[in-house]
């Protein structure tokens, strides 16, 4: 059983081009529980960020909303982000994962939300508000 919490607002899927420069809204300045996360690939750069703090120069998806593994958690650890995206793909709701080292995430659509909070509670986990 996994505890996840439900963080408040709506997040956004940003993809940039690869030879762009991180923003400066998105760099220092993070409030609470929000979470910025970036990825470089020769493709592109990916954001996931608080949907307000999204690039306006970005291509994005907004209207995520992300759950938080309670962590930390050890790295040694196995099958946390099995535990999550199985339910979620049985309920069918998209999702978008990723880690940190400490915790594990995963956006899903916020019209799914409930639906996906349903799913993980019937696998047996807690979420908490």
């Amino acid at each position: 059983m996994l505890d996840i919490a439900v963080l408040p607002g709506e997040y956004a899927v940003c993809r940039m081009a690869a030879d762009s420069t991180l923003p400066s809204g998105l760099s220092g300045g993070l409030a609470g529980d929000d979470i910025v996360t970036v990825s470089w690939t020769a493709d592109g750069m990916s954001v996931i960020c608080p949907a307000e703090r999204a690039p306006g120069e970005a291509d994005r998806e907004t209207a995520w909303r992300c759950l938080r593994v309670a962590g930390p958690t050890d790295l040694a650890v196995t099958d946390t982000l099995t535990a999550l995206v199985d339910p979620l793909g049985e309920a069918r709701v998209s999702i978008v994962a990723f880690s940190t080292y400490d915790t594990d995430y995963v956006l899903v659509p916020a019209v799914r939300l409930a639906e996906a909070t349903a799913a993980l509670v019937r696998a047996g986990h807690r979420v908490l508000d």
